[in-house]
């Protein structure tokens, strides 16, 4: 413990550090553009000093946000054990999760935002040669003019502004949290032995190396002349990511196996920004500024890579709300279900981007609603022609007290828990009805809850709590 206590505190100067040191530099470049004005230096000599600068400041944001994973993997281990570890694991997830959200929205925010802006630009009147469009804007009170070039204008601002930093901290900050509720809790919330019997070491070798390999795949795809027909990449790619939202649900808890599928969605669109964006936009700058002849294909390959992150944008935003409805993740065909609904969501922001394109294929909605409302009947639950004798509520309410209690209670039990999960309380009978429907629909149909059977609940306890719901969630019995 004292080694554990030595090292978050010796990795939580460092970050402060490093938090520090990036904004000095930050104020260090803005400093630079005076001196140009003061025509202290020369321009050559500001820009090479402004983009030092710039990548400095990006290496130390970077160096931060590994001293932070750092400092919340020193934490665990210093408090595993302890009475504070479940309360560490929740304000953890809490921050985190604020975090990656956060940065999620500024950066699909862009994506949503610079798409419909191409898909949006005039391209035909009055535009002068050097341009591929523009558009008038009016937001806020006040009216915007854009313009956008179709390679590079003939000068390069220096104080170009880019677009990376909101990808790049989404992804680290949903890969800690991650860790933060699967992997440190394995055992718990990614590791189910009635689909895989596997050790929490394997579970989390397998669910990162899956990252890998799905990232190498795309990579491989996207370089080939396969990527030129969309509609063939995309049929392609679908069946990909078929597999793998199949091969999760076969290897991990279910819900688990959600959030990897996004985890993977999210890890090539960052990897979309890192290893095609931005390189293809240096390139292009690098270009324009030395008056060497310009490559389109760069423009045409970062356009396609931020095309393909749009499309992931919808199904992304599916699994990270995906565990609040367990007639999904919770299905016999959850991977089904899971393509599916990726599928549709996808379906649907292309007919948004065709919408904002002015190209009208009206099909295509209906297309996108019938695959998600075929979803909601296919999920329906199949109702139970079994028939039941009287059951008491002291009969359910004892199950409910031995198996579910320990996590939902004001005052959980549990190893996990330190407070009940979504705010649901069984300390009453009165609870208990109140929440019949939910229970019902998490105990019975979907069978997820308790969390992977951690008490171990028998199907026979499950029919019984069936059996009273359907007889009116009565507790007079008890009364």
């Amino acid at each position: 413990m004292t080694i554990a206590l030595a090292l978050t505190t010796i990795i939580f100067i460092a970050l402060v550090y490093f938090i520090l040191k990036a904004d000095k530099v930050y104020v260090h470049a803005l400093k630079l553009n005076e001196e140009f004005e003061k025509n202290d230096l020369t321009e050559e000599e500001v820009e090479e000093k402004i983009h030092i600068a710039q990548r400095t400041r990006g290496w130390l944001f970077f160096a931060a946000g590994l001293a932070l994973a750092g400092m919340l993997i020193s934490l665990y281990y210093l408090l595993q054990g302890t009475p504070y570890e479940g309360h560490m694991k929740e304000w953890m997830n809490l921050l985190v999760r604020l975090v990656h959200i956060t940065f999620g929205i500024a950066w699909i925010g862009a994506s949503f935002y610079f798409v419909l802006l191409e898909n949006s630009l005039n391209r035909k009147k009055d535009l002068r040669d050097e341009l591929a469009g523009n558009l008038w804007a009016v937001h806020g009170g006040g009216f915007y003019y854009i313009e956008k070039y179709k390679l590079a204008p003939k000068i390069i601002p220096r104080d170009l502004h880019w677009f990376k930093y909101e990808a790049y901290f989404t992804w680290l900050s949903g890969f800690i949290l991650l860790c933060v509720v699967y992997y440190f809790n394995a055992k718990g919330f990614l590791i189910d032995p009635t689909v895989l019997d596997i050790t929490p070491a394997q579970g989390i070798a397998i669910g990162i190396g899956s990252l890998a390999i799905g990232l190498l795949i795309y990579e491989v795809l996207v370089r080939t002349p396969l990527v030129d027909n969309s509609v063939l990449f995309a049929i392609i790619g679908f069946i990909i990511l078929t597999g793998f939202a199949y091969f999760y649900t076969q290897v991990f808890n279910s819900r688990a196996a959600y959030i990897h599928f996004g985890a993977l969605l999210g890890t090539i669109m960052a990897a979309n920004v890192f290893l095609g964006i931005i390189p293809a936009q240096k390139a292009l700058v690098k270009a324009a500024k030395k008056g060497t002849p310009l490559d389109p294909s760069l423009a045409k390959n970062a356009g396609r890579r931020s095309l393909h992150n749009n499309y992931f944008t919808l199904p992304v935003l599916f699994v990270m709300i995906s565990n609040h409805f367990p007639s999904t993740f919770g299905n016999e065909y959850n991977w089904a279900i899971l393509a599916g609904i990726s599928l549709s969501t996808a379906i649907f922001k292309h007919y948004l981007n065709l919408v904002e394109k002015k190209q009208h294929e009206f099909w295509i909605l209906p297309v996108a609603v019938f695959i998600m409302l075929s979803l909601t009947f296919v999920t329906a639950p199949k109702v139970s022609n079994g028939k039941c004798d009287k059951v008491p509520f002291s009969t359910v309410y004892s199950i409910i007290n031995e198996r579910c209690v320990s996590c939902h209670s004001s005052s959980p039990t549990d190893d996990v828990w330190t407070s009940p999960p979504n705010g649901v309380v069984y300390d009453t009978p009165q609870d208990i009805a109140n929440l019949s429907e939910k229970i019902m629909q998490r105990v019975v149909i979907t069978k997820n809850m308790p969390q992977n059977n951690k008490t171990g609940m028998l199907p026979e306890e499950r029919e019984l709590i069936r059996c009273w719901i359907n007889q009116g969630s009565s507790i007079e019995d008890t009364e």
